[in-house]
Protein backbone atom coordinates (compact mmCIF):
# COMPACT_ATOMS: atom_id res chain seq x y z
CA UNK A 1 0.00 0.00 0.00
CA UNK A 2 0.99 3.06 -0.92
CA UNK A 3 1.07 6.42 1.29
CA UNK A 4 -0.19 9.15 0.02
CA UNK A 5 1.79 12.42 0.11
CA UNK A 6 0.16 15.26 2.25
CA UNK A 7 0.63 18.09 0.01
CA UNK A 8 1.54 21.76 1.74
CA UNK A 9 2.58 24.92 1.77
CA UNK A 10 5.91 26.44 3.54
CA UNK A 11 3.22 28.24 5.71
CA UNK A 12 1.35 25.62 6.13
CA UNK A 13 4.36 23.37 7.41
CA UNK A 14 5.37 26.08 9.73
CA UNK A 15 2.27 26.36 11.16
CA UNK A 16 1.46 22.21 11.80
CA UNK A 17 5.34 22.84 13.40
CA UNK A 18 4.80 25.30 15.73
CA UNK A 19 1.18 23.78 16.58
CA UNK A 20 3.34 20.26 17.05
CA UNK A 21 6.42 22.52 19.33
CA UNK A 22 3.16 23.63 21.18
CA UNK A 23 1.50 20.49 21.98
CA UNK A 24 4.51 18.57 22.79
CA UNK A 25 5.78 21.66 24.91
CA UNK A 26 2.93 23.36 26.32
CA UNK A 27 0.31 21.38 26.00
CA UNK A 28 1.65 18.15 27.22
CA UNK A 29 3.04 19.74 30.50
CA UNK A 30 -0.20 21.81 31.32
CA UNK A 31 -2.04 18.47 31.37
CA UNK A 32 0.27 16.66 33.34
CA UNK A 33 -0.23 18.90 36.34
CA UNK A 34 -3.62 19.13 35.59
CA UNK A 35 -3.34 14.85 36.34
CA UNK A 36 -1.03 14.96 39.29
CA UNK A 37 -3.92 17.86 40.80
CA UNK A 38 -6.48 15.63 40.42
CA UNK A 39 -4.77 12.78 41.51
CA UNK A 40 -4.12 14.59 44.90
CA UNK A 41 -7.87 14.96 45.44
CA UNK A 42 -7.94 11.26 46.13
CA UNK A 43 -10.71 8.49 45.38
CA UNK A 44 -9.81 8.67 41.06
CA UNK A 45 -13.56 6.28 40.42
CA UNK A 46 -15.70 9.47 40.62
CA UNK A 47 -12.99 12.44 40.14
CA UNK A 48 -14.55 13.85 37.15
CA UNK A 49 -11.84 16.49 37.42
CA UNK A 50 -9.05 13.87 36.61
CA UNK A 51 -11.30 12.08 33.64
CA UNK A 52 -11.39 15.48 31.38
CA UNK A 53 -7.64 16.03 32.14
CA UNK A 54 -6.89 11.99 31.47
CA UNK A 55 -9.29 12.87 28.24
CA UNK A 56 -7.38 16.18 27.10
CA UNK A 57 -4.50 14.06 27.36
CA UNK A 58 -5.76 11.40 25.25
CA UNK A 59 -6.84 14.33 22.38
CA UNK A 60 -3.29 16.10 22.51
CA UNK A 61 -1.65 12.43 22.18
CA UNK A 62 -3.76 11.65 19.22
CA UNK A 63 -3.30 15.53 17.80
CA UNK A 64 0.54 14.82 18.30
CA UNK A 65 0.48 11.43 16.33
CA UNK A 66 -1.26 13.71 13.25
CA UNK A 67 0.71 16.12 12.80
CA UNK A 68 3.92 14.02 12.73
CA UNK A 69 2.10 11.50 10.57
CA UNK A 70 1.17 14.96 8.31
CA UNK A 71 4.60 15.82 8.69
CA UNK A 72 6.45 12.60 7.49
CA UNK A 73 4.33 12.32 4.14
CA UNK A 74 4.93 15.80 3.87
CA UNK A 75 5.45 16.74 0.34
CA UNK A 76 6.07 21.03 0.60
CA UNK A 77 5.64 23.47 -2.40
CA UNK A 78 7.81 26.05 -2.59
CA UNK A 79 5.74 29.14 -3.55
CA UNK A 80 8.50 31.41 -5.15
CA UNK A 81 9.15 28.55 -7.72
CA UNK A 82 5.56 28.03 -8.74
CA UNK A 83 4.80 29.02 -12.36
CA UNK A 84 2.44 31.65 -13.06
CA UNK A 85 0.93 30.83 -16.15
CA UNK A 86 -1.19 27.81 -14.79
CA UNK A 87 -2.76 27.63 -11.50
CA UNK A 88 -1.16 25.55 -9.52
CA UNK A 89 -0.85 24.62 -5.39
CA UNK A 90 0.84 27.41 -3.86
CA UNK A 91 -0.92 30.24 -6.30
CA UNK A 92 -3.64 33.30 -5.67
CA UNK A 93 -6.21 33.19 -7.88
CA UNK A 94 -8.64 35.91 -8.70
CA UNK A 95 -11.88 34.51 -10.36
CA UNK A 96 -14.80 36.31 -11.73
CA UNK A 97 -17.82 34.73 -10.68
CA UNK A 98 -20.36 34.62 -13.22
CA UNK A 99 -23.55 33.83 -11.42
CA UNK A 100 -22.67 36.41 -7.98
CA UNK A 101 -21.16 38.76 -10.38
CA UNK A 102 -18.08 39.43 -8.46
CA UNK A 103 -14.32 38.81 -8.45
CA UNK A 104 -13.42 36.14 -5.34
CA UNK A 105 -9.84 35.65 -4.53
CA UNK A 106 -8.56 32.19 -3.20
CA UNK A 107 -5.52 30.37 -2.49
CA UNK A 108 -5.03 26.72 -3.72
CA UNK A 109 -3.85 24.52 -1.02
CA UNK A 110 -2.97 20.77 0.26
CA UNK A 111 -6.30 19.39 1.65
CA UNK A 112 -4.59 19.78 5.33
CA UNK A 113 -4.53 23.67 4.77
CA UNK A 114 -7.71 23.87 3.42
CA UNK A 115 -10.19 26.71 4.86
CA UNK A 116 -12.92 27.97 3.27
CA UNK A 117 -13.38 30.54 5.63
CA UNK A 118 -9.95 32.15 5.11
CA UNK A 119 -9.94 32.03 1.53
CA UNK A 120 -7.84 28.69 1.27
CA UNK A 121 -9.18 25.64 -0.96
CA UNK A 122 -7.95 22.13 -1.70
CA UNK A 123 -6.46 21.08 -4.67
CA UNK A 124 -9.11 18.10 -4.63
CA UNK A 125 -12.08 20.36 -3.95
CA UNK A 126 -14.57 20.40 -7.07
CA UNK A 127 -13.58 23.97 -7.55
CA UNK A 128 -9.53 23.60 -6.83
CA UNK A 129 -9.44 20.88 -8.82
CA UNK A 130 -11.32 22.48 -11.80
CA UNK A 131 -8.69 25.38 -11.38
CA UNK A 132 -5.49 23.73 -11.55
CA UNK A 133 -3.70 23.79 -14.80
CA UNK A 134 -6.10 26.79 -15.93
CA UNK A 135 -4.18 30.02 -17.13
CA UNK A 136 -5.34 33.99 -17.51
CA UNK A 137 -8.44 34.18 -19.61
CA UNK A 138 -9.76 30.74 -19.23
CA UNK A 139 -13.12 29.74 -18.13
CA UNK A 140 -14.13 26.98 -15.56
CA UNK A 141 -17.07 25.21 -14.93
CA UNK A 142 -18.07 23.18 -11.51
CA UNK A 143 -20.54 21.07 -10.75
CA UNK A 144 -21.39 21.31 -7.15
CA UNK A 145 -24.68 20.50 -5.71
CA UNK A 146 -26.46 23.84 -6.45
CA UNK A 147 -25.97 23.46 -10.06
CA UNK A 148 -23.13 24.44 -12.52
CA UNK A 149 -20.95 27.73 -11.27
CA UNK A 150 -18.99 29.48 -14.03
CA UNK A 151 -15.75 31.30 -13.10
CA UNK A 152 -13.53 33.25 -15.48
CA UNK A 153 -9.82 33.34 -14.50
CA UNK A 154 -8.65 37.01 -14.16
CA UNK A 155 -5.39 36.57 -12.46
CA UNK A 156 -2.71 34.38 -10.91
CA UNK A 157 -0.13 35.14 -8.66
CA UNK A 158 2.17 34.02 -5.66
CA UNK A 159 -0.10 33.75 -2.40
CA UNK A 160 0.44 36.10 0.01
Amino acid sequence: MTVKKTILTYAGLKALENELENLKVVKRKEVAQKIKEAREQGDLSENAEYDAAKDEQRDIEARIEEIEKILKNAEVIVEDEVDLDKINIGCAVVLYDEEFEEEVTYKIVGSTEANSLSGKISNESPLGAALLGKGVGDVVEVETQVGVMTYNVLKIDRSI
